[in-house]
């Protein structure tokens, strides 16, 4: 795809997920009361359908040869091809409890690797992008990741990739939070994982990791770190792609300390 193609379909994904933004911002307000784990589940699905009738449509005539990705949830490599991966409301359960703490995304990827991608954040108005060798950027504005260098000056943060994770991750997240609470200045842990990344992307955080993780989680703020000078990789430092089992972004400065810190 042109860079001129690019912009366009870019431009494209920004006015739908500003759309569904505008579905999701009618329905917040007051804690959506639940009782049971069914209703909850039925509470985060209305939230996604809703968006998601917006932006399906508009997402799949933009790009009708691209597949698309029915559970924002799943982690892992994707099959050859263009694929779009959306998570129509990103930090869900932030949404249903009241809380600031959520976005739309939408992701092109191709052959594993994200082409483009559009994270608003509907309660401020914002839409950060970024394009594969185009760079990074807040409502047009460059992003640029932090200057740090000194792990033990640094703000870090992690997030929870899932409900019901697996014991031996839990663990390795336990482990990985008393970690970075020894070697950094100050360690955020919250949902979601791409209002973290984003941070990261314009500056404001010099780090993020998570063990496991869905694609939609971590595609777009991939993509954003990257455009804007972070480094991203796997826990050890190594290329990370939807297939590893840990991830990292960082400001250059503090990357390799991060994951010597990640790993120990």
């Amino acid at each position: 795809m042109s860079e001129t193609k690019n912009d366009v379909v870019l431009a494209q994904t920004v006015s739908a997920v500003r759309e569904a933004g505008a579905v999701l911002r009618e329905r917040f307000g007051a804690v959506a009361g639940h009782r049971t784990r069914e209703d909850l589940m039925r509470l985060l699905a209305a939230n996604d359908e809703a968006a998601l009738a917006v932006l399906r449509p508009r997402l799949e005539q933009l790009r009708p040869e691209a597949r698309w990705v029915e559970e924002e949830l799943d982690g892992g490599a994707l099959p050859a091809g263009e694929w779009w991966v959306v998570d129509p409301a990103e930090g869900n359960v932030n949404h249903l409890h009241g809380l600031p703490e959520w976005a739309v995304t939408a992701t092109l990827v191709r052959d594993n690797e994200p082409v483009l991608t559009a994270v608003h954040l509907p309660l401020t108005g914002q839409t950060y992008t970024a394009t594969a060798g185009g760079g990074a950027h807040l409502d047009g504005q460059p992003l640029h990741v932090s200057g740090s260098a000194d792990l033990g000056l640094s703000l870090v943060a992690t997030s929870q990739a899932r409900p019901d994770e697996d014991e031996q991750v839990v663990r390795r997240v336990g482990a990985s939070i008393g970690a970075m609470l020894r070697a950094a200045l100050v360690v955020r842990t919250s949902v979601p994982a791409t209002l973290h990344l984003v941070d990261v992307a314009a500056g404001r955080v010099d780090a993020f990791w998570q063990f496991a993780g869905a694609r939609a989680d971590l595609l777009p703020g991939a993509l954003l770190v990257t455009e804007a000078g972070g480094r991203v990789s796997d826990i050890e430092g190594k290329p990370w792609t939807p297939a590893s089992e840990g991830f990292l972004a960082a400001a250059p400065g503090i990357h390799d300390a991060a994951a010597a810190a990640l790993s120990r």
